[in-house]
This record gives C-alpha cells, structure tokens and sequence, in this order.
C-alpha cells in the first residue's frame, strides 16, 4: 500500500482522492455560488473573469525621495496598487534622531518622521487612483493621518483614498514584536481607528488581520488561518463593545496570508478561510450585511521560502506561489523580489516580481473561470481537513478566553515555535527538501552584488528632523500633544487629536510618546 504524505499542517495527504471521498459532500452547503454565502468560491461572482486582482510591489527603502522615484516606476510598469514598507524606528515609534534608532533608519523600509516625509513619499502620485497599502501596526493611526492630511493638500477628500493600514497587533504580540502599547489600549487605539475612518475615510481598509508573519515565524496553513481568525474575533468584539454596527465596520475588515510552494494545501487554505469566516461573521456576531461576511485578503508570496543560495530559483518559488494565491482567490498580490533573501531588492528584480503576476493574468487561462478547482476530489477533500482542524485549533484559543487571554498565556507562540522547530530539524535531516540548500547545490555561488544601503541617510534624516523643530511652532506643538494625552486618558477619539498634532508638524515618535505617557508600554513576562 502506498504511504501517506503528510501536508505542511501535518495533515495526511492520500495518494489517491476518487468519488468515495466526497460521499458526503453538499456541494450547496458547503460551496454556493462564486459571491455569495459562504463564499467558499470566492468573494465575487465574476472573481478575475472581469478585471485580474490588484497588483501590489511592496516597496520603501532609506529616503521618502528614493521610495518616491521607486512609486513612480512602479506606477509607470503597471502596478494599481503600492504597498509601503515603513523602517523599523517607524515601526516602534520612534524619530530617526532617538538614540534607540540609530543604525536602523532607513535599513528595512522608508523612514517617516513627520508630514514632510510624507508629502515627499507621495509627491506627484494619484492618491485618488491608487490604492496604497501600509504594513504599519502599532503607530498605524499616525501614519494614516500622515497620509490623510496629504492627500488633503493634493485636494483630495478622504472618501476619494482607498487602501489598507496593517493596524493588527495581536499578532506583534505573538509572533513580530513591533508592539508599543498594553493590548487593552492597543485594541482601544484601533477600535478608535474604526470609528474614524467609518466617518472620514470610508473606502478605506482599517485593518489588515495577518497571517503571513506567524506563517513566517513558522506557524502551518492550519496554524496561520485560525490564530488570525481568533484575533479577527477579538477585533470585532472590540469594535462592538465600543458601541461600533458590526454591519457597519465590518466590511472594512480585510486579512492578510501567505503563499507557499505547497499550491494544494494553500489554495485549500484560502477556502476553508473564506468558508469558516462567514459562519463566525454570520452565526456567532450576527451580521447580515454579506459585505461583513466576507474574507477579503491581501497575499504575499513566501519570503521565508526565500535562499540566498543559487537565488534565481527564487524566481520559481514565487511563480508557483503566486499562481496558488490566484487560485485561491486573493484580492490583490505582492510577489517578493528573488533577491530579498539577500537585501533589499534590485529594481530589475522588482520589475521581475511584477512581472511573474502579470504572466500569470495574462499569458494563462487561471483568470478566464471562478474557482477552477471547485468540485475536485483532492481540493474540497483537503479543504474540509484544514477547515476542521482550523475550527479545533480557534476553539482552542476561544477556551483560553479568547485571544488577548491566549497571546498572555503564550498559548498561539508556544504553538507556532513547536511547528517552526519541526520544519528545522526536517531541514536539517534532509527529510524537507529545500533546493539549493540542502539538495541539487552548487559547489561555488554565483557572485551577486546586492542593493546597499547609505549610512548617509541617516545623517541627513537627523538633519531634517533638527530643522523641523527649529522651524515649527513648538508651543502649539505641545498644546496639541496635550490635548491627545486628555483624549487618551478619556474616552474621546484619539485620531481627532492626533490628526491636529501631525498637521501643527508633530512627529511620529513624539505622538507615540504622549500615548506612552498615558498608556504606558507592554513589556512580555517572558522578557523578565
């Protein structure tokens, strides 16, 4: 008898599906239409049939004027969407000028301080066209606003912006790290979010729940959907309590996952995604609206299936990987560079990224039918498997006391750390094959010369800082920071106050600050 293979979420994989394994399968019930309840087939009738998904180029590096020419190329080659990559003193909060930020400005994406690198990152760029996505979490309210107040100096109203705020930061808590703030105040700070943008920026996505950076600190396609919509969960109960319409904000929400080299499992894995998500949204918080029901997600290819070494297989990896997240229905697609594994990306190499979506869009047939796997023996028999193991796994976490009781247990990291160390000691062994790495490799490397960053940047972003306050007017400055400390000791919404400091020039790490001054800053058991 042939063995059984075992998928990525250590799920048997039959050598053989046929009739018998879908014997008890409603097709009705558990598939519907493309559109419509439980959206197993898709969150749209039409899906690519009409127009393809929203490309997206995750881009951002040392100066808001490099990232802007670098947009502006993007723009030039076709892609409909941008996607920021923030450095990591923007991450945590903290100005480029602050000693915990030297030797990091600019390294891992853009450094934004104030409006005025902001003004520079969008400068001559349609806002009203585009559709932007920012991977901010904890300061993602500050970085909105940013971007809300330029667009406003372009004369363009917030209902005319469309685009995405990461904003989820439970999962910096179990699995990223770039967390500021207590979870309690963190889900005030975004349930504050929802309600802003629900009256001022209404197109706009004001959470993007992830999945991709547990899956990237080794959580399985089971692991990844069900603590992300465990957290989902604890969003939507926030906003509720908050006094928040679930069929109001809720079609807002929008998730994020990756996409492995594994095509099967993760196309399986989209669809027991939408599926489970609609029955949370329908049954347990009663939402009617159809909009609130769906699971719309943004995709990224791999980047821990990333090799620095023969690096152009990468080119590979993420074609096959791209091709599953089409499959599986995404609303839009970043593909990583195939040098990322390296640095940050060449421009020939972005441009290649971009490139792999649009062959997939326009030179195969995947986008002429909704759902072309729907009704296969080998998917929906491997989509009911993860679907029932997800739904084990989220009440697991609902047993805990819901998320934020989970992620202060360790429960979701003890489990995601116990996944990453199988797949390395799987590595190790050879048992997995990675190409390159531990099978088919090459005695000598190919040289490659990768993208540098200029220590210079630094300098130059401190100067501008020094300048701004030199140049601003610092008493109106600190009256609106205080005025966002009161809303924050409150109940009033903090982005009312916050959008007045950022507009007087307030800087990104000193808004972060007047909220640590009244919130305080989280600090993980484990770190004592």
């Amino acid at each position: 008898m042939d063995s059984v293979a075992q998928s990525e979420s250590d799920l048997p994989i039959q050598p053989l599906y046929d009739v018998r394994a879908l014997s008890d399968f409603d097709a009705d019930a558990t598939l519907g239409a493309p559109g419509q309840f439980p959206f197993t087939r898709g969150v749209y009738p039409t899906m690519y049939t009409g127009r393809p998904w929203t490309m997206r180029q995750y881009a951002g590096f040392g100066t808001a004027k490099e990232s802007n020419e670098r947009y502006h190329e993007l723009v030039a080659a076709g892609t409909g969407g941008l996607s920021v990559a923030f450095d990591l003193p923007t991450q945590m909060g903290y100005d480029s000028d602050e000693p915990i930020a030297r030797g990091e400005v600019g390294k891992v994406g853009v450094a934004i301080d104030s409006i005025h690198d902001m003004r520079t990152l969008f400068k001559g760029l349609p806002l009203d066209k585009v559709s932007t996505s920012m991977t901010i979490n904890a300061p993602a309210s500050t970085l909105l606003l940013l971007y809300q107040l330029v667009a406003a100096e372009q004369g363009i109203k917030g209902d005319q912006l469309s685009g995405t705020i990461q904003n989820d930061v439970l999962k910096e808590y179990i699995a990223r790290g770039t967390y500021i703030f207590p979870p309690k105040e963190s889900l005030r700070l975004i349930s504050d979010i929802f309600a802003y943008c629900h009256k001022e920026i209404p197109r706009w996505n004001t959470i993007s729940i992830s999945g991709y950076h547990m899956a990237e600190a080794g959580a399985t396609p089971v692991q990844e959907i069900a603590f992300t919509l465990a957290n989902a969960k604890e969003y939507v109960r926030t906003a509720i309590a908050a006094g928040l319409d679930v069929d109001d904000f809720a079609p807002r929400l929008s998730f994020f996952f990756v996409a492995r080299t594994t095509l099967l499992e993760e196309i399986a894995k989209f669809r027991a995604a939408r599926r489970i998500w609609a029955r949370i949204m329908r049954d347990d918080f009663k939402a009617r609206n159809p909009k609130a029901q769906m699971l719309r997600f943004h995709t990224q290819t791999a980047g821990v299936q990333l090799t620095a070494q023969q690096p152009e297989v990468n080119l590979v990896r993420v074609a096959l990987q791209g091709l599953g997240a089409v499959l599986g229905g995404t609303q839009s697609l970043h593909t990583n560079s195939y040098d990322e594994a390296i640095a940050l990306p060449t421009q020939k190499a972005a441009r290649l990224a971009l490139r792999t979506q649009q062959v997939i869009a326009y030179e195969t047939d995947v986008t002429k039918t909704v759902d072309p796997f729907a009704g296969s023996y080998v998917m929906e028999s491997m989509t009911n498997d993860i679907e029932a193991a997800a739904l084990e796994l989220i009440q697991a976490v609902e047993d805990r006391g819901g998320a934020v009781a989970a992620i202060e247990q360790g429960f979701q990291k003890s489990e995601i750390e116990r996944s990453a160390y199988r797949i390395a000691l799987e590595i190790d062994s050879g048992q997995r094959t990675m190409v390159g790495v531990n099978k088919f490799v090459l005695d000598e490397e190919e040289p490659y010369e990768p993208l540098r960053v200029d220590p210079q940047i630094e300098i130059d972003q401190c100067e501008r800082l020094g300048n701004l306050r030199k140049d601003r007017h610092n008493d109106t400055v600190e009256r609106a920071l205080d005025a966002l400390r009161d809303a924050a000791r409150g109940t009033d919404n903090v982005l009312v106050p916050m959008r007045e400091a950022l507009r007087h020039h307030a800087t990104v790490g000193e808004v972060s600050h007047a909220l640590r001054d009244v919130w305080g800053v989280y600090v993980p058991l484990d770190t004592f």
